[in-house]
C-alpha cells in the first residue's frame, strides 16, 4: 500500500485479468439464482481458481510480474487474492454491490475493513454513470463515491474507477432518429463529461477503467480529461465489455497508441468460453487453463506491439488545452 503523501496516479503498464463477476457469472455460467448452497459456492469458487491458474500460466511464460494482475472478488476469490498478493502480482478488489444498477458499497459501513483485510493494489468501483441520467441518482452515487475516494486518499490506497456510460432512453432514441451509433458518436463525449464531472465532485481515481473506443482522437480526449489539472500520472485502461475478440483487439490497438492509456482489463472475452466448455464437460481443466493463458498473452502482445509501433512513450501525459475553467474539450472531426 502506498504512502498517503505520494502523488496521485499510476502510470506503469497494467495488464489485468478481471474475473470479479458475481451475479452475472453465477446466473449466466451456472444458471443459479438465490442463495447458493455450500457445494454450489465451492463449484463457482473452483471455476475462478481455473481462471487464476490460466493467469499464473501466462505470467510464468511471458508477462512481467510487475505489470500483470488480477481483479477478483472476495466472495468467491478470497484465497486467490491472498495468493496473488503473496506472489507479488498486482491485485484489484471490487467494492461495489454486484448486480446493482446504482452504485452501492458491497459491505456498507464495513467497506474499509474489507479493503484493509486484503491490502490490494487497487480498490475498484464499477459505476454506471451518465451525466444526462437521473440527477438524484447521480447525486447519490457521487456522495458514496466521494466517501470511497476520500478513504482511499487518506489510507494511501490506490483507487480504480470502472466507468460505464450506458445510454439514457432519450439518448438511445436520439441516436436512432439520427441513424447514428451511440458508442461511436455519443459515448466518447459523455465519457469525457462524466470524468470531469466526477473529478469536480471530489472523486479522484488513480486509474480510469473505460469502455473501448474505436477512434484515436477519442482516446486522446479521454486521457486528457483523466490527466487534466495536474493529474499527470493518472492513467486509463481499456475494458473488454465481453465483446468479440476482433473488437477487443481493435480497442487495444487504438488505446495503445495514446499516452495516458497504460493497459487493459479484459475478462469475459478471455475466460468465458474456456470455462463454459469446462462446466459443460467439453474440455479438461488443463485445456481451459491453457486457453485462458494463451488469450491473455495475446492481449498483452497486441497492446505492446501497437505501443512499440507508434513509439508511445511511457509515463508521459498527453497535452491538454487549459483555459480559465481547466479542461477544454478538443473538437472532434468525424471521419
Amino acid at each position: 500500500m502506498r504512502n498517503p503523501l505520494m502523488r496521485r496516479g499510476y502510470a506503469r503498464p497494467l495488464y489485468l485479468l478481471p474475473f470479479d463477476h458475481r451475479h452475472s457469472y453465477v446466473a449466466g455460467m451456472f444458471h443459479l439464482t438465490g442463495q447458493l448452497t455450500a457445494q454450489q459456492h465451492r463449484m463457482v469458487a473452483d471455476s475462478k481458481r481455473v481462471i487464476y491458474d490460466g493467469f499464473l500460466d501466462a505470467a510464468d511464460r511471458d508477462v512481467s510480474i510487475g505489470s500483470a494482475g488480477v481483479l477478483v472478488d472476495e466472495e468467491f476469490g478470497a484465497e486467490i487474492l491472498r495468493g496473488a498478493v503473496a506472489n507479488g502480482h498486482v491485485t484489484a478488489l471490487p467494492v461495489e454491490k454486484s448486480g446493482s444498477a446504482e452504485f452501492e458499497l458491497e459491505y456498507g459501513e464495513a467497506f474499509a475493513q474489507h479493503i484493509a483485510a486484503f491490502s490490494p493494489t487497487f480498490a475498484k468501483a464499477l459505476v454506471r454513470y451518465n451525466p444526462e441520467d437521473d440527477p438524484a441518482m447521480n447525486d447519490r452515487q457521487i456522495a458514496r463515491l466521494r466517501r470511497l475516494s476520500e478513504y482511499c486518499q487518506s489510507a494511501g490506497q490506490l483507487f480504480m474507477f470502472e466507468l460505464l456510460v450506458p445510454p439514457t432512453d432519450a439518448q438511445r432514441h436520439r441516436a436512432e432518429a439520427l441513424e447514428t451509433d451511440y458508442d461511436m458518436w455519443m459515448r466518447p463525449e459523455l465519457t469525457v463529461r462524466a470524468i470531469t464531472t466526477l473529478q469536480d465532485a471530489g472523486i479522484e481515481p488513480d486509474i480510469w477503467k473505460v469502455e473501448g473506443l474505436d477512434r484515436r482522437q477519442d482516446c486522446e480526449r479521454v486521457a486528457a480529461a483523466a490527466r487534466r489539472g495536474g493529474r499527470d500520472e493518472v492513467s486509463c485502461i481499456v475494458l473488454g465489455s465481453g465483446a468479440d475478440p476482433r473488437s477487443v483487439s481493435r480497442w487495444l490497438e487504438t488505446a495503445a497508441s495514446v499516452a495516458g492509456f497504460v493497459g487493459f482489463a479484459v475478462g469475459r472475452t478471455t475466460f468465458w468460453d474456456p470455462i463454459a466448455d469446462l462446466v459443460a464437460k467439453r474440455a479438461t481443466r488443463q485445456a481451459a487453463v491453457s486457453r485462458i493463458s494463451r488469450r491473455f498473452r495475446e492481449w498483452m502482445e497486441i497492446f505492446e506491439r501497437a505501443r512499440a509501433r507508434d513509439k508511445v512513450p511511457r509515463d508521459v501525459a498527453p497535452r491538454v488545452d487549459q483555459g480559465p475553467g481547466g479542461f477544454v474539450p478538443v473538437p472532434v472531426t468525424r471521419t
